[in-house]
This record gives C-alpha cells, structure tokens and sequence, in this order.
C-alpha cells in the first residue's frame, strides 16, 4: 500500500520531541511522493513545517488509531514502533490506573509508588486457573501460566524479573511467590508456603537497603527456586544469591542508607536482650551515619526487627542463633569506630584500651591485643623467610573496612544456607519454578566494577531473552506452516565475547591482579593495547587515560578503572581471619568454615549456595589440594562462573519474563516521566521485542475473529460457508500487496500498519453507514418533529381562536344583554310616558269621544229615522215602479222569444235533417251541461260564501252593538265617578299638605337618628376591627403553637420510627452477622471434624494394614457396602501427603490390592458359612417340626373342625373389615364428589388404590382358605362313608370316633350342607377373581404395548425434530407436549372409568358375600338346639376380632438398627427415592422410629437411633459429597426430620396447624429439642456443602456464558489482539453459554423440588446461587478490560434480564436473588450511560448505590470503546466521580467475595400427611419393622 494512501489529510503521525521524546501531529495536507516538508499542527494548536531527512526521507511514524490506544498487549497494536508502545503504556498507566501491560511475552510492570488494592487474595482466586489472554495483565498471570506450564508440560519454569533500582522487581518477585504458596498450597502440615513468604523479610533486612532511587532496593540478586511434588503442591524451596554490594557495609552515598539490619538493632538497642550489644543511636556509628538518612519516611525499624525475628523464628533458626547473628553485626558497627592514629607515613597505631576495639573483641570472643596488633601490621612471606610488617593508616582503614566486608558476606552467606535448610524437604522434588530477581541495567555519573558485572550479567540475560523471542516466533511461523524469512535482531553475542572470552576484559583483570605490582592504570593500558580499534564495541574517552567504554546493548557506559583490582582481588588479610577464627564465640569460627572447603562461586561474591541442582544439598567438600587454589579466584571469575550455571539453569526452564519500569526518579505516585521510561524500555528489552515483532507479521487473526470483525467490508455474494475461503477471497481485494499478509493454517499474518489499514476501511465503512442512518433519522426526527410542531401550532390555534371566538361570542353577549338592557329600559320610560300620554289621551279622547258619540248617536237617530221614512217610502215606490217594468219586460221578452224560437225551430228542421249537426250538437250540450254545472257549483259556492260573510257581519254587529251599549253603561258610570272624585281630590289636597309637613319633621328627625346611628356604627366598627385583629392574632398563636406541635409530634414519630427501623436493621445486621458467625463456625468444625476422621482413618489403617488376619464386621453390612468402603479409605489415603508414605515403604512391604482381594474373600467364605449354617438350621427346624407332626397326628382329625370354626370367625370379621372399608369409601367419594377428586394423588383416589390393594390381599387370602375347606370336606366325605370301606385311609377310623360324638346325624348334614354352600360361594368368587386378574393381566400386556408403540413414536419424534431448525423444534416440542399431556389425561380418564365400574363390582360381590354369610349364620343358629349349646361346651365360641388401627409408629429391634441406617441411609440412591416414593420418606420413617421408641419410654434406643441416623447422614455425605442430588436429597430430609421433631414435639408453637390426629401422635415421654439443634446444625453443614457442590457446578459456566459468549450476536466486536489471546466470543463446541446455565439452574431446581425441599429453603439457595453468578461475574469484568464496553454492557444485561424471566417462570421474584445481580446490573448500566458532564457524574453517583468506589472507578478506567465512535472516559470526569463518592462509607475491597455464604434459616414447615398413611415400600428392604 502506497505511502499516499495512509499519510492523507487529517491522518496523526509522531515527531520527535526533546522534552516529550514524541509529539503527536495531524497532516493538514495530503502528502504526495517527492515532498520535502509537511505541514503538521500540533495537539495544543500550532502549525508547523516538518521537514523529512533528505538522505533516508523517512516519514514520520503513523499513529495508531484511537480503538487500539490502550490495549492489554502492545503487540496487538497495528503500527508497532517506540512512539506507539510509549503512549499506550502512558495511557495505560496515567489515565486506566493499570500498572501491568503485555507486550508479547513480556509482562511491563510500572512501579505506581502507590498502595493498590489488586494484590488480595481474591484478585489471586480470580486469576486461578485462567488463561493468560483472557484476564488483564498482572503479575499473578505470568505467575499462573507458568504454574499450569509447570503441571501440563512437566518442564521447570523460570520468572524473570529485572529493572532498574526502584522499579519494583522485588515485590513483583515477592507477589509471584505469594501467589505460588496461596494457589498450590502445601503437602505437608509443616506451612513451606510460610516459611518461603517468611524468607523475604529476613533477605530484605541484610540484602536491602535505601538508595537515591528506592527506600528498599535490593542491593544483591537472587534466584529461588520453589520446588514442587507430583501433585504440584509446594515442598520446599531453594534459594541463590549473586553479587552482594558488600561496599555498602563500609560506605554510602549521600541521602542512602547502609543495610536495613543495621538500623533496625539501633533502634531496638533498648530492648533487654539487646544491652550486652552496647549499641546506641543510628548516628553514632561510621558504618550508619554517612549518608546522613537514617530513617525511612514511614518505617518503624524497631517494628521491622520484630517482624525479622519472628521469620527467624518461622525458619527454625533459634534464639540463641539469633543473637548470635545481632552480635556479629553489632560488631561490625563497633569495628567501623575504630579509628587509627598515624605513627609517621609508614604505620599507624590504635589508641590504648580503645573502647569501640574492645567492644568488638568483646562481643566477638577474640583477643583484644592481638586484634589490636593485626589491625596495624600484615605478615610478608617470602620464599626465604616471613616478616612483620607495619601498615600506613590509610591501609589499615582499607584493611578494616575489608574485614568489616568479610565478615558480613560471610554471615550473608550462612543466613542464605541455613533459610535454606529451613526450606529444604525431604519429600522428593518432582518440578520447580525459579522466580529470578536480578538487578537491570544500570549506568551512573561514576560506574565502578558492580556497574561492569551487572551490566555483564543483562548483556547475557537479554542475549538469552533475544533467543527465545525469536525461537517462539519461528515456532508460530512454522507451527501456522508461514514461509520463514531470517529477521534481523540484535546479537549481542560480541560484546559478551569483549567481557569474557579469551583476552577479554575479565581475563585481563584477572591477569593483573596476578600481577605483584599490577595497577588499576596498567591494566587500563593493556586494555587499549588489546582491544582499542580492533573492537567496534570499545572505546576509549578522549580526556581520559583510566576509564574505557562499551557499547551495550541498552547504551554506552564509560567506567573508571580506578578500584577495579582491589574490588576483584576482595583482598581479607589472612591473620585477620585466624584472629577470627580462634573465637570463643562458637559461631564466629562457623562463618569461615567455607574458607576450607571448596567455595561456590556465589559464597565468594557474598551470595548464597552454588548449587543449581533442583534439589537443595548442602556444599560437597572440596579436595585438601584445592583450598589455597579455589581460595584464590577473583570476583569476576567467581561471577563468571556462576552467570553460566545460573544460565545452564535459565536455558533447562520456560522463561517467563517480567520487566519493571521506574516512572520517575522522584517516586511520585502514576506520575510518567517519558525520558527515563524510554531509556529502560531500551535497556530492558521490551523495544528489540516489537521490533524483532514488527519485523515479521505482529498482528495476527484467527479467521473466526477476522470474520466477525471485518463482515461489514464483506458483501452478501463474498459470504461463503467456508471462513478461510471468504476471508481470502476479501483480503485479495482489500489488500493488493500480498506481501502485506500471509495466510497460515489457523490465523492470518498481517504486516505492521495493515490492521491499522483495515480498521480505516472499517471505520470508513461504518462512518458512511452511520451517516446513511443519522441523515435518515434525523431527517425522521426532523419530520416527526415538524408534525409535532404543526401538531401544536394547530393546537394553540385552535385554543386561540377559541378563546378569540368566546371572548367575541361574550363581547356578543354582553352586547345583546345591553342591548336587552337598553330596550327595556327605553321600552320602560318610553312606555311610562307613553301611560301618562295615553292616560291623559284617554280622558281627552273619553272626553271628546263622548261628546261625538252622542253627536253622532243624535244623528244618527235622526238619520236611522229618516232612512225608516225613506224606506217605506222608496220601497212603495219601487214596487210599483218595478211591478210597471216587469210587466213591460216580460212582454217584450215574449215577442222577443216568440220570434227568436221560430228562427231557432227553422235552423233546428234543417239541421235535424243531418247527423253531423247532432252530433255537433250533442257535442255542444255536453259542454254546456258541464258549463252550466260548473256554474251551478261555483253559485253554490258562491252562496256559501256569501251566507257565511253574513252570518259573520250579523255577529260583527250584534257584537259592536252589545259593546256600544256597555261603553255607553260604563261613560255614564265614569261620568258619576268623576263627580265623586272631583270632591276626593280637594280632600286629598288637603291630606297631602298635612303629610308634607309631617315628612320634613320626619326628615329631620331621621337626619339626627343617622347621624347618631353613623357615629355608633363606626364605633363598632373599630371596636369589631380590634376584637377581630386580637382574634386573628390568637388564631395564629393558635395554629403556630398546633403546627408546632404537630411538627415536633411528626418529628418525634418520625425519629422513633427511624430509630426504631435503624435499630431493628442493626439487630437484623447482628442477627445474620451472629448466624453467619455461628454457621462459619460449625463449617470450620465439620472442617475439623473431617479432618479429625481422616486422620484417625489414616491411623487405623497404618495399625491395621500391616497386619494380616481379618477383622469381623456386622453380618447386617453387604459385601458390597464394606468394599466400597475400603475402596473409599483406599483413595482418601492416596491423598494423603508423601511424608506418610516413605514411613510405610520402611515397613514390611504389603501389597493392598491381594490384601484388599484376601479380605474380600474372606467375606464371602463367611457370608456363605452364615447361608448354610441357616440352611442347617433351617433344616433341623423342618425335621423337629415333622417329628412334633407325627406325634401330634392323632389329635390333629380332632381339632380340624376347631380350626374350621375360626376360619369362619376370621372371614366374618374380614367382611366387616372389608364393609368399613367400604363405607369409608363412600364417604370419601360424597364428600368430595368434584372430578379433581378422582385424580391421581387426591385422598379418595388414595383410599381407592388402598382398598383395591387391600382387596387383592384378601383375595389371596381366600384363595387359601378355600384350599383347606376343600381339604377339610373330603376329610368329612371320608368320615361319613362306613367303616368297612376298603380305601378308607388308616387314620379314617380316629376321625370316625369324632364324629360318632355327634348325636344327631341331621347336625353332621347341616354342617355339610353350609360348607357346600360356602364351598361353592367361595368357588364363585374364585373364578370371578380369577378373570378379573386375567383381565388385568390383558390390560397390562395392553398398556406395555401402547408404551411400546410411544416410545418408538417419540424416537421417530426426536430423529425429526433433530432435523428441524431450533424455531421449529421448539415449536414441534411444545406441540408434541401438548399432545402428549392430552393423551395422558385421556388415559387417565379411562383408568378412572375402569377403577368406578371396578369399585362397583367389589361393591355388589361384597353385598352378596354379606348376604350369603348372614343366610349361612341364621342357618347354623336355627338348626342348633339350646340344648346342644349347653351340652357342648368344648366347641369355641364365634369371637369376632376387633378392627386394626395403625398408630402411625414404626418398631424395629434393637439389634436391627443398624440394618435400618444402612438399608434406609448408607444405601439409599436419591434419585430412585425421589422419582418414586413420597418426598421425605427416609423422615417419615425415622421419626416414627423414634415415635415408637418414645412410646415405649426407652431413652437408650432413642438415642442411640438419633446418633446413628446424624453420624450415618455425615457418613453418606463424606463419601459422595460432591454428588448434587445426595447433597440435595439429605439437606431436604435432614429438614423434614427436624421439622417432624418440631410438629409433634408437642409444644403450643408447632402445633397450630396440626389435626386432632396429628396431635395425638405427639411425642409423650422425651424432650429432644437438643437433637433439634444438633440436626439444625447438621443441615446448616450440608446446606454449606450443597452450595459449594452448586459452586464447584457453576463456577465453570459462569464467565463464558454470562461475559463471553455473544447472546446477542453482532453487537459487540472482536478487536484486535497481541500475542496472549483471549477466549474467544464465538460460540464453540464445548463452550458454556447462557443457555448453559439456565439449563443447569433448571436441573438444580427439579432436582430440589423432587426431593420435596421446602420452597423457602429453595428461595435461600436460588439466592445463594445468584449471588455466586452476579459475584463471579463481576469479578471477571473488574478484571478484565476488554469486557468493558457498551456493547457488553448490553449483553449483560441481556444475560440479566434472562436470568430474571427464569426467576418469574419459577415464581421466584420474592426470593432475594435478583437484588444479589443488584452490583452486576448497575455496572452494566455504568458501561451504557453517558459519561461526560458534571449531571452525568451525579447520575452515575445516584444509580450506583449497589458498587463500591473503588469498583465504580474501576469500570471507569478499564472502559475500552470496541468501535471508533465511542468515546473514552475522561480522567477530569473521573476525578469529579471520586471526589462526588469521597463522602461514602463503603468497603475499600474491589471484588465481591464469591465465596460468601448468607447464613441460613429454616422456617417451620408442618406436613399435612397423616403418618398412619405412610406405606413401606419393600423396594427400601425394611421387612424387619412393622407398622405399630
């Protein structure tokens, strides 16, 4: 891929920086080939030119993009490179808080100067037994992957652990032992793991020391091996030493301090064991006082010494050794205060009596004089002769801090050996694992002859590192079959060559020390004469003639000659040392042993023991002939030697690597100084690691993860069903170099930059997908909020306008209301006035009206007369006038007529002649006939009209007339009224003027009564006004002093309340603290208890199995249950430690499986021994019984008839058995008459089965009696024929005599004639029986076939649905559910139709049977005479025999009770008592065991059942323990048992909800609440057991199906990863998932509810098991930074939400146990919310109630976005979450305790089953008891 395409616009790289190493830039432009600058901005803003190398023009480093930042594994990063590996370490470490990161094999340990709370032994419980990719980095990884390496490779391990001073490699190297001695424990009793812990502070006390750069810095390199046995649990350990900076004892730097030891015996100088020591302060000594710092800022040294002397103690090294070691060292802080006085240049001399002298001989034992003498002069020795010669005062200086140097690397070395005898085992060492703290690479101002060996040292380790870095890369490149090129890595093999080959600069030092007159000068000279400009590596410095530089492979080191050769040479003189060595001290003498023996190389150099066998020895002695020549090797040689056994070592193992980083120089906690991490990430390694990495292919895929990772680059037509063959198919066009990538068997191998490539396409891909879906949604969003807006715009109009449309409707109103208001307002004056005007009109109009009227009356009267006159006369004169114009008229009409009809008569006679005229005229008539009939009607009409116009005008007037009249009555009424009122008005006038005065008096009164009425109102007013403010200011008194009242009321309630609740949770708190208290008690005492019985097992087997011989067991023990048994011993006793095994191997040898074979023989031969001696037994029982037969023969005839008559009382009282049974029946059945009475399991159905089984009893029992009536009437046929029959039979004639006895031989036909009829009756019900079990038998047959058929249906069913997809199948399932429920109701109908039409039967059988026997007896008695009865008082008398009741009580014999635990106990298989009896029967029986036992008062068998039954129960789950259902099903009766105890113990609390019949079954005689605590105890255990079996289930399951496994697929993606590979996602075959679990909480609570646990016990252990999954879970996800991400956090919740659905299917809300995911479900809402503003920060402190600080901060730091859209947690917005919780009080652990129990209870729970119920099946063997 070009360069083009990755340095674009906006694309971030990183520059080189003088303060920052690397600054991080953006391209504000793309860059094209050729260009010579770029133009880059800064992170703060500022632009500038970067300007390329023009010679090798090399870009930039690209930056690796934001999703990679951060990663667990800094080879998963895509561009691997210096920049990249510091930021994301930086990231890592300043921002996440975590201090560990991978970078491939390598662990980077950052030293936080701070106290972290992940070293717990919970955090070691959470990453044991994990894979090393699946948790995040720790150090207890590296630890646990090379303990399982260790026991699944059988190979040696080694722990690498190095840095600078400082940087923490001692306690990574300390935490790496405590998780060894925490996770593998110790074989033996003796506490290895202790002691290994315990040797750290004694190895810190004389190896550490502070220094500039640490307060406890390990001043010495070591190696210690813990060793291993066949079962992996520690035995011992082993350590070795290297290199002790043995000039610390004498000098140190300032601000340093000299060893820890030294310190801690001056500040405990005061103690009384410590006086004879003389010591003093710190200060007071040369050896402490020079760096002027002695004391550690938050150390107690005197507590430190306390510490020293108790691992001391630990390790086995006494008292006495102890203070012999604080007298050495004391004596060598007195030797540092010797001082010297010069004599003259050449000697020197000590002050007399010197008191720091004398007290060093003192506490040393030697001579004070002669100390004196060797200090000042050293012995010569020539070839000729020896002298004594003086010392300088400078030499004796140097000679005594020698000394000082000697003595106390040799009390190192004696430390060392004897930690490790107490280390030692004697058990055989099968593996170890050596834990390697060495010192880094180290380069001062001044580097001395230490820096030159330590260098020395890392030159071979990171040689060594180099090799098997690159031998795991080839290994993967061929293992994945990826054509292996050569990488080109750093070899350092020529600068090991420089140091220790031939000529090299050791051998030079050591040849010059040979030298007599050799210098530091001289053997710098031959140094520049050998290698100057022959060797690249070496150089000389140009202003100096003593000091050489070589290039390492961290840096280039000058060091100074001077000193070289004295520190090689370690010069002691020997006088000295005899001075020493002639000690009375007896231990002094021991330290100088070594001197005489062969010294390893590392005593020499003040280290420990030379051996690197793996198991510990003590030193060989050497060869007499070797002393002087070993005694006289160099330092370096010594240190050369044992670098390459230390080597041989590393190179046997599996190298684990750790390297400690420092993060600054002034210890400031998670403070990153970039500088000094950059120079030891290049001296440790981890950079030659990525680069050696980027060489090759760094990223590397599984095809899966590719896949599921890069499916949205992929489209619909790439997607094969073959994975490599897409994943091929999309790299060829993705990438086109294909020299980018390589494909293996398994992975794809991608160069550095491609993964970086692929996640720009992805993002790119995904950007533009989410652009599609933002633009779409928002332009949804935008719609829907626009119809939202026109939604309400429309709202408010519509309000609006109505409120517009009402105020004008009001405005409409309230116009129209004036307007009505003005109308009749107008209406009213105008209608006022108008009543004056008309009132006064009407008396003018009456007035004037009057005056016509009668003008017009008289007129009218004139006029009416005249028109009378008138009448008369116009009408005589129209009569006659008309009388003269008729007359005249008709005349003329008829000669008008008369001519006209003669005219018409000629017209007619002419038109009469033709028929058309006729017809015309015919024509004409009709219509004139229709004319005149029209006329006719309308005159009528017209008439009508006219009569009722004159009708109308005839009342009109009458009317008008009557009205004149009266208006004319009442004018002259009105006219005389007038009159009257006319005088009125002058008398009113009169009045009114009277009034008138009256009124002003009035006015004026009333003027003076307002006025004085106005002056009392107002008075009474301010009077009121005041009354009322008091009043108003008492009623606010009043309700201030009622609201105060009620407030403190409410108050006082409420602190009550409160009070009350706080008091009741803290006595709930203590409760459950003192039962969790008391459980945890009883659980560390069956722990012991176990133990107690193991070990006394162990010791009867070491008595017993030596000896040969056989031990008797109870013959009531099987065979089976003793070898089980031995076997069970067998296998706990391969438990047990070696140590008990080589005691044994030193006895006679034994060979157990022919012992375990003799002594299971020896069993069988008794058990047969016991079978034929019962047999023999047996045998002479019959032999006697036949002999007491002959004998008793005669007089058996005799009593046969006695033997009929109780056979006929006996099915007399069985018939009246058999009709209560009967009638109980009856009653049953009416009184529940429903359907569901008749169900299987309801008590009718119940007594059904019983009285059919009771039935079938007795038929059998007839069947035998019908055998011996029939024998009984042939003996009686017999004895009726005569007696000279020759077949008579020979005792015939004895039965003949009986018979003769009888006197009437009717009586013998009576008798014979009953029996008949019995006989045949009998026979009857024989053969009806008889078919009705053949039907029975056909029914069974039928059944078994129909099952048959069912059963290859639901296979033929099962092969279908196989075949079906899971959709489908669920569906088939349910419906074949259905289906098949629906047959089996049907089933059960038809056998509940069979049981009726059976029960009828045996109804009308039994009437019948009655019937006959009633006959029968009447019969007998009839044909018996008084007399008979008198006469024959012999005969027995017909008894009827009393109806059994069952008491509910079980007896058993004493001696059986062993039998009885074992067969009910010992023996029982769970799984077949739980399917096919009642729940809790095993204690059922029990109880009424100890029922009867109580009934009988005797309290030795009472207890001793109840002892046996607790010990047996222990037994039984000792042995199968681990096994659910027996745990289960023991827990469920244990209860039952106890809750018996409590229901019929008989007091008033428990026996509440009993019947009268359950109380009458009360224990009477003992009180056994005491053996009710012991079994409450005993169910406590096996509850506490029950969940650790659920634990151990479980525990499994839970981080793959709840954390890893994708419920919800394609939510979350794969990201990329380095080298430690986490689990992956996918579902594989084998992987737990979700599913899982559900699936086994299913079978868990089937299992407990079939064994009939009670349903609160279930809530407590369904919460018990939630809380282990949401604890578990948890805590996988606090340690796990790749599981935090949002989408993880959907699918927890996903997870949740289907555990709390399980929960509500099983009705199991109320149990407790979804508030225990309460922590689980808050986290993963953490990972989901918004993470960015202060209201988010308070949102986050609200929701999270259920987590700890310290885990809500966590989840935040190990936040981790899976795409490039999401964003990282702030470190400001995680600082404002602490500072918001700082206030809370909550526990500062970080992970839930999965292994907390709550501490349960067990509520009564009283059983409704009657006991005299209970039946025994003969499937439990408990023939021997029967039921009371």
């Amino acid at each position: 891929m070009a360069a083009s395409e990755l340095y674009t616009k906006f694309a971030r790289v990183w520059i080189p920086d003088p303060e920052e190493v690397w600054k991080s830039a953006e391209l504000l432009k793309d860059y094209k080939p050729g260009d010579k600058v770029l133009l880059l901005r800064l992170e703060e803003g500022k632009e500038l030119e970067y300007r390329l190398d023009p010679k090798t023009k090399e870009l930039p480093h690209l930056r690796n993009p934001d999703i990679l930042v951060g990663e667990n594994d800094l080879t998963a990063l895509s561009y691997l490179h210096e920049p990249a590996v510091l930021h994301n370490l930086r990231v890592r470490f300043i921002d996440s808080k975590l201090i560990y990161t991978y970078c491939g094999i390598v662990l980077v340990a950052i030293n936080p100067y701070e106290q972290l709370p992940i070293y717990g032994e919970d955090i070691i419980n959470a990453y044991s037994g994990q894979n090393m990719g699946d948790m995040d980095p720790h150090i207890f990884a590296v630890a646990e992957e090379a303990y399982k390496q260790m026991a699944r490779d059988e190979r040696n391990q080694s722990i690498i652990v190095s840095g600078e001073s400082g940087a923490g490699k001692t306690v990574s190297a300390k935490y790496a032992m405590r998780y060894f001695a925490t996770v593998s424990g110790s074989a033996s009793e003796a506490n290895v793991e202790e002691k290994v812990l315990a040797s750290n502070p004694i190895m810190e006390s004389i190896g550490n020391a502070k220094t500039t750069r640490n307060d406890n810095s390990s001043r010495f390199g070591k190696y210690i091996e813990i060793g291993f046995d066949k079962r992996y649990r520690i035995i011992g350990a082993n350590m070795r030493t290297y290199l002790l900076e043995k000039s610390r004892v004498v000098f140190q730097a300032e601000e340093e301090r000299n060893y820890h030891i030294f310190y801690q015996l001056c500040a405990s100088a005061k103690l009384p064991e410590f006086k004879m020591l003389r010591l003093g302060n710190a200060n007071n000594f040369h050896y402490t006082k020079q760096g002027g710092s002695p004391v550690i800022e938050g150390v107690d040294d005197t507590k430190e010494m306390a510490h020293t002397r108790q691992a001391c103690t630990l390790l086995g090294i006494s008292e006495s050794y102890q203070m012999g070691i604080f007298r050495i060292l004391a004596g060598i802080l007195h030797l540092g205060n010797v001082a010297f006085t010069s004599r003259d240049s050449d000697s020197c001399t000590i002050p007399p009596k010197h008191e720091p002298l004398s007290i060093f001989s003192d506490l040393m034992g030697v001579d004070y004089e002669e100390m004196c003498h060797w200090l000042c002069h050293r012995k010569l020795a020539t070839a000729t002769e020896t002298y004594i010669k003086p010392i300088s005062k400078l030499q004796a200086t140097n000679a005594r801090d020698a000394l000082a140097k000697h003595i106390y690397a040799k009390l190192f070395s004696w430390i060392v050996d004897h930690v490790n005898q107490a280390l030692h085992s004697a058990v055989k060492q099968h593996s170890f694992i050596g834990v390697l703290d060495i010192y880094g690479f180290e380069t001062f101002e001044i580097n001395s002859f230490e820096q030159f060996c330590i260098n020395y040292a890392n030159e071979k380790l990171q040689q060594q590192f180099n090799m098997h870095v690159f031998k795991l890369e080839q290994e993967e490149y061929m293992k994945e079959q990826i054509p292996w090129t050569l990488i080109d890595f750093y070899d350092n093999q020529p600068c090991i060559n420089l140091i220790e080959s031939k000529l090299g600069i050791l051998d030079l030092l050591d040849e010059e020390c040979k030298m007599p007159k050799g210098t530091d000068d001289t053997w710098a000279q031959k140094l520049y004469n050998t290698h100057l400009n022959k060797c690249a590596l070496f150089e000389k410095p140009r202003l100096s003639n003593k000091a050489f530089i070589i290039q390492h492979f961290a840096d280039k080191v000058e060091y100074q000659c001077e000193g070289f050769l004295e520190k090689n040479k370690d010069t002691v003189f020997e006088e000295q040392i005899k001075v020493l060595k002639s000690s009375k001290f007896k231990m002094l003498p021991e330290l100088f042993q070594d001197d005489e023996k062969a010294i390893s190389p590392t005593s020499a150099t003040s280290s420990g023991r030379t051996p690197l066998t793996r198991t510990p020895a003590k030193p060989t002695k050497g060869r007499p002939g070797q002393t002087a020549k070993e005694h006289k090797k160099t330092v370096g040689h010594q240190f050369r030697n044992s670098l390459h056994l230390l080597m041989e070592t590393l190179n046997a193992t599996t190298p684990h690597y750790v390297r400690c980083i420092k993060p600054n120089d002034f210890k400031f906690p998670f403070t990153f100084d970039e500088k000094r991490a950059v120079q030891q990430l290049r001296a440790c390694g981890v950079l030659e690691t990525i680069r050696i990495s980027a060489a090759g292919f760094p990223s590397r895929w599984t095809y899966q993860e590719f896949f599921s990772r890069y499916r949205v680059l992929m489209k619909q037509k790439d997607v094969l069903s073959d994975r490599k063959q897409t994943c091929k198919n999309v790299l060829e066009k993705l990438i086109l170099d294909k020299d980018k990538y390589q494909f293996g068997k398994t992975k794809i191998f991608f160069r550095a930059g491609q993964v970086a490539y692929l996640e720009k396409l992805r993002a790119d891909k995904l950007r533009a997908a989410c652009i599609r879906i933002q633009k779409t949604i928002r332009g949804w969003l935008l719609r829907k909020k626009y119809l939202r807006m026109r939604k309400a715009a429309i709202t408010v109009q519509r309000h609006v306008r109505g409120y517009q449309a009402r105020c004008y409707a009001k405005f409409l109103r309230r116009t129209k209301a004036a307007t009505i208001i003005q109308k009749y307002w107008r209406m009213y004056i105008v209608r006022k006035r108008y009543k004056i005007r008309r009132s006064a009109t009407i008396v003018l109009q009456s007035y004037l009206r009057g005056y016509l009227a009668r003008n017009r009356y008289h007129k009218m009267l004139r006029e009416h007369k005249a028109v009378i006159i008138q009448k008369w006369v116009r009408g005589w004169l129209a009569r006659t006038h008309y009388r003269r114009s008729t007359q005249a008229i008709i005349y003329l009409q008829c000669c008008f007529r008369r001519m006209m009809a003669k005219r018409e008569l000629k017209k007619l006679k002419i038109e009469a002649r033709s028929v058309e005229r006729y017809k015309k005229l015919h024509i004409g008539m009709e219509n004139k006939i229709m004319q005149l009939q029209r006329k006719v009607d309308e005159q009528n009409k017209d008439y009508k009209c006219l009569m009722e116009k004159l009708t109308n005008l005839e009342g009109i007037y009458t009317s008008e007339t009557e009205k004149l009249r009266s208006d004319l009555e009442r004018l002259q009424l009105s006219e005389e009224e007038a009159k009257v009122a006319t005088g009125r008005v002058l008398s009113l006038q009169e009045e009114i003027a009277k009034l008138r005065k009256d009124l002003e008096q009035t006015q004026s009164e009333k003027k003076s009564i307002e006025e004085r009425a106005d002056k009392y109102k107002q008075e009474t007013e301010q009077l009121v006004s005041s009354l009322k403010e008091e009043n108003t200011l008492l009623k606010q008194e009043k309700e201030t002093l009622n609201h105060l009242i009620v407030e403190q009321a409410k108050e006082m309630t409420e602190t009550m309340e409160k009070k009350l609740v706080e008091e009741t949770k803290q006595l709930e708190l203590d409760l459950n603290d003192e039962r969790l208290r008391y459980q945890n008690l009883l659980n560390e005492f069956s722990r012991l208890e176990e133990r107690y019985d193991d070990l006394k097992e162990e010791m009867t087997l070491m008595v017993n199995v030596p000896k040969p011989g056989h031990k008797r067991t109870d013959s009531t023990h099987s065979s089976n249950e003793s070898e089980y048994t031995f076997s069970s011993e067998i296998a706990e006793t391969e438990d047990m430690p070696l140590r008990t095994e080589e005691p044994s191997e030193k006895k006679v040898p034994l060979d157990m499986s022919l012992f375990l074979k003799l002594q299971k023989r020896v069993t069988e031969l008794e058990q047969e021994k016991q079978v034929m001696q019962d047999e023999l037994d047996r045998k002479e029982e019959q032999v006697l019984r036949s002999k007491a037969k002959e004998e008793e023969r005669p007089q058996i005839r005799g009593a046969e008839l006695e033997y009929e008559s109780l056979k006929r009382q006996e099915l007399e009282s069985e018939n009246k058995k058999l009709k209560n049974e009967l009638n109980e029946l009856r009653k049953a059945l009416s009184e529940k008459s429903a359907p569901e009475v008749t169900a299987p399991g309801a008590p009718a159905y119940r007594v059904l089965m019983e009285q059919l089984t009771s039935v079938s009893e007795e038929l059998d029992v007839r069947k035998e009696e019908v055998l011996i009536l029939r024998s009984q009437l042939v003996s009686q046929k017999e004895a009726i024929q005569p007696k000279d029959d020759k077949n008579t039979m020979t005792d015939s004639t004895i039965l003949l005599e009986d018979v003769q006895k009888m006197k009437d031989k009717g009586e013998i036909a009576q008798a014979y004639i009953g029996l008949k009829e019995t006989n045949r009756l009998l026979e009857s019900q024989l053969q009806s029986q008889k078919r009705s079990h053949e039907n029975e038998a056909e029914a069974l047959r039928g059944e078994i076939q129909s099952l048959k058929e069912e059963n290859n249906r639901q296979q033929q069913l099962l092969a279908q649905n196989l075949q079906l997809p899971p959709e489908a199948r669920i569906e088939a399932s349910l419906q074949h559910e259905i289906t098949r429920l629906t047959n089996e109701n049907l089933d059960l109908m038809e056998q509940l139709e069979k049981q009726d039409k059976t029960v009828r039967k045996l109804k009308k059988q039994l009437k019948v049977f009655a019937k006959k026997i009633g006959e029968l007896e009447v019969g007998q008695m009839e044909n018996i005479s008084p007399g008979q009865i008198i006469d024959e008082p012999i005969r027995p008398v017909n008894i009827p025999r009393k109806e059994k009741d069952f008491q509910g009580m079980l007896e058993y014999k004493k001696e059986d009770e062993q039998k009885l635990v074992k067969n009910l106990i010992l023996e029982l298989k769970p799984r077949g008592v739980a399917v096919n009896l009642i729940p809790g029967l095993p204690a059922y029986i029990l109880f009424m065991c100890v029922r009867h036992a109580d009934y009988l008062n005797d309290d030795q068998k009472v207890r001793s059942l109840l002892t046996s039954t607790i010990n047996s129960i222990k037994k039984v789950l000792k042995k199968r323990g681990d096994d659910f259902e027996t745990v289960s099903f023991w827990l469920s009766n244990t209860c039952r048992f106890l809750h018996c105890l409590k229901q019929y113990s008989g007091e008033e609390g428990f026996m509440k909800h009993n019947t009268s019949r359950q109380n009458e079954h009360c224990l009477t005689n003992f009180d056994l609440a005491e053996y009710r605590q012991v079994l409450s105890d005993l169910a406590i255990q096996i509850y506490q057991q029950l969940v650790r079996v659920l634990e151990n289930i479980l525990q499994p399951m839970i981080v793959s199906g709840m954390l890893e496994h994708e419920t919800i697929q394609g939510v979350s993606g794969v990201k990329p990863t380095g080298l430690r590979k986490r689990t992956s996602s996918i579902a594989d075959e084998g992987t737990y998932t979700l599913d899982s679990i559900l699936r086994q909480l299913n079978s868990f609570h089937s299992v407990l509810c079939q064994h009939g646990m009670d349903p609160e016990l279930i809530k407590q252990v369904v919460k018990q098991m939630f809380y282990i999954v949401g604890a578990v879970t948890l805590n996988n996800l606090l340690l796990r930074k790749d599981m935090c991400s949002w989408s993880k956090g959907m699918q927890i919740r996903y997870n949740v939400s289907q555990l709390e659905e399980w929960l509500r299917d099983k009705n199991l809300m109320n149990s407790g146990a979804k508030e225990t995911l309460e922590p689980l479900i808050q986290a993963a809402q953490l990972l989901q919310v918004k993470k960015k503003t202060d209201d988010d920060a308070e949102a986050i402190c609200s929701m999270c109630s259920a987590l700890t600080t310290a885990q809500i901060v966590k989840v935040l730091n190990l936040y981790t976005p899976v795409n490039e859209f999401e964003e990282r947690v702030s470190v400001s917005f995680i600082r404002t979450i602490q500072m918001r919780l700082r206030d809370r009080k909550d526990s500062p652990q970080l992970l839930m305790d999965a292994k907390h129990i709550f501490p349960v209870t067990f509520p009564f729970n009283p059983s409704s089953l009657a006991l005299e119920t209970i039946q025994i099946p003969a499937s439990l063997g408990l023939g021997f008891i029967s039921r009371v």
